[in-house]
């Protein structure tokens, strides 16, 4: 059994690292700006092919194997989203998807899961981390499969039961936590280029108060296909204006 004391030495040594790692990351943010005089997190390098990001809201995403039967803008926490009922080709496998694009330069992802919950008013149960892959886009330099993490639970209402996935979606990665994103957008700037994001939540109609893993690889199988469509027409350079 690990002691107390020993405790409290391996949960302040990880707090240092998180702190260490955070000051490294102001410092390679502010490096520049203290050599030229321009701070960027006045003026952040502008956002790849913002436009055709927010064209989301407007039109959704055209999936390959799914057919849209409805989409409208839905506001949400203050936010408007693009609201997409889909179907699969063939099928009759519905889902709902949610997406929030950044709106603009200085947009970070912030609190939209406590939005969208307090909106469905749901009661949320079996909830675990997830992982999927994908390819990376033909316009990327390297081959090597996009690793995704994103949050998978059920969530139900009196009237019905959702399989939920939901994540922040950017070029060759996603995760349902902003940390990750902000470390990726740091990265980029340091290039003079942005990690352009796109809230994803996915709602998958399932058995009332049923397993939500029995849902799993139809709901994986349409996440990857959402990130997919993200990265290669919406996240990598050279496409939209």
């Amino acid at each position: 059994m690990i002691s107390f004391s020993k405790f409290l030495k391996e949960r302040q040594f990880s707090q240092i690292v998180v702190l260490l790692l955070l000051l490294l990351l102001l410092a390679i943010g502010a490096l520049p700006g203290y050599l030229t005089g321009h701070w960027e997190w006045q003026d952040p390098p502008s956002v790849i092919n913002l436009n055709h990001l927010k064209q989301i809201r407007s039109y959704g995403l055209n999936l390959p194997s799914w057919q849209t039967i409805e989409q409208r803008e839905e506001l949400i926490g203050g936010h408007k989203w693009s609201y997409q009922v889909i179907q699969k080709t063939g099928a009759k496998t519905q889902a709902i998807l949610l997406l929030l694009p950044q709106n603009g330069p200085k947009d970070q992802p912030q609190v939209e899961w406590t939005e969208i919950k307090s909106w469905g008013q749901w009661n949320v149960a079996q909830n675990r981390l997830a992982e999927f892959t994908v390819k990376q886009p033909q316009t990327s330099k390297s081959n090597a499969e996009a690793q995704v993490k994103a949050e998978f639970f059920r969530a139900s209402t009196k009237q019905q039961t959702f399989a939920v996935l939901q994540w922040y979606a950017w070029l060759n990665s996603g995760n349902p936590s902003p940390f990750p994103w902000f470390l990726a957008d740091q990265l980029a700037q340091w290039h003079r280029n942005r990690a352009a994001w796109v809230a994803v939540s996915i709602l998958m109609p399932m058995e009332s108060f049923g397993q939500v893993e029995t849902a799993w690889d139809e709901v994986q199988s349409l996440g990857q296909t959402v990130q997919t469509v993200l990265m290669t027409n919406y996240f990598s350079k050279g496409t939209g204006n």
